[in-house]
């Protein structure tokens, strides 16, 4: 039975990858370690935490004696590391702990990887390494882009990328490295902007936007994204960057009308407040690199956010448990910790 390591897997686009790889491939043993800081939800994974093929690890990537006694113990196959601190706000205030995280945090995980002979590791990161595009409509982003990061969060991933390509080129590791635009779907985290606005919307509260609003954006809904790392997983060539994007460029303010339109509410309950430091015009990818291997995505942003709102309407305890915390307490009451 092939093991694999899912680093990230009680956040948001790691948490969907655990339960699309639990679901699809029964005969691989899925093992998610996650620190469970603040974006770590452990509610999400009720139905699967007693399958067979699951188990949770609760560690910290940057712990190096914990994470390579694990690694000798477990024995990994592969590794497909999501664990970061990816809130672009909180890095502006905060940025020591995204260094601590998404370098030194990386930087152990290869060299574990490199001493214990992972059959290969697929660094999961994101297109704002790339810094800014401008607005015209036929340039994107393509895995030759220059790394041009503007904010600490991205300049945290740039660095774990330039790490993870490093040890590709100097010890020879198996590894890919993908870059994929913004994703939304199923337990998206309250703090970020599609969900952000449907809670405050359901909840009668003005929704903040930046600036003008105009600032575009590329949508990637979860799944697809999920498809696509599975790919690059099993398919994709070691040493490649694949970029993963969904053909969906929207302005910020574009996805909140439509947010409100879907949940009938008067556009007076956006807010424009001022803009965030060093905010990035633009970023658009053009994924033709992964599509040569045999990816496209399934959804339309139309029919993804609808499915996003109903989602979330659906599942309006879940996302309130994490707004007032109650997730929290969700590990200490149905794990023991060793």
């Amino acid at each position: 039975m092939k093991k694999i390591l899912v680093t990230g897997g009680a956040g948001f686009i790691g948490g969907n990858f655990v339960q699309y790889m639990v679901d699809k491939y029964p005969q691989y043993q899925i093992c998610n370690l996650d620190l469970l800081t603040y974006a770590g939800d452990l509610t999400k994974h009720r139905e699967i935490e007693k399958r067979d093929n699951y188990t949770f690890i609760n560690m910290d990537i940057a712990d190096r004696f914990s994470i390579l006694d694990l690694f000798q113990e477990m024995q990994f196959d592969y590794v497909v590391h999501f664990a970061a601190e990816s809130h672009v706000d909180r890095s502006i205030t905060d940025p020591e702990i995204f260094i601590r995280t998404n370098v030194l945090g990386t930087q152990v995980l290869l060299d574990a990887s490199k001493q214990n002979g992972i059959q290969k590791f697929v660094h999961v990161s994101t297109d704002e390494v790339y810094g800014e595009l401008d607005f015209d409509p036929d340039t994107f982003f393509t895995e030759e882009t220059p790394l041009q990061p503007n904010s600490p969060y991205s300049a945290s991933k740039a660095s774990s990328d330039l790490l993870v390509r490093a040890y590709f080129e100097t010890y020879n590791l198996p590894v890919n490295i993908t870059r994929c635009s913004n994703n939304y779907g199923p337990y998206h985290f309250p703090e970020k902007l599609i969900p952000l606005t449907i809670s405050r919307l359901l909840n009668d509260q003005k929704v903040p936007v930046y600036g003008d609003g105009k600032n575009v954006r590329d949508w990637l809904h979860v799944y697809d994204h999920c498809r696509a790392i599975d790919l690059v997983l099993h398919k994709g060539e070691s040493g490649e960057v694949y970029n993963i994007g969904g053909h969906n460029e929207k302005t910020n303010l574009e996805v909140v009308q439509t947010i409100c339109s879907a949940l009938s509410k008067s556009e007076k309950m956006i807010e424009f407040v001022t803009d965030r430091l060093g905010h990035d015009k633009r970023y658009a990818i053009d994924p033709a690199k992964l599509e040569g291997l045999g990816w496209k995505p399934l959804y339309d942003f139309e029919t993804g956010i609808a499915q996003t709102v109903q989602w979330f309407l659906d599942n309006q305890e879940w996302w309130e448990n994490i707004i007032n915390g109650e997730y929290q307490a969700y590990f200490e009451r149905h794990y023991t910790l060793k």
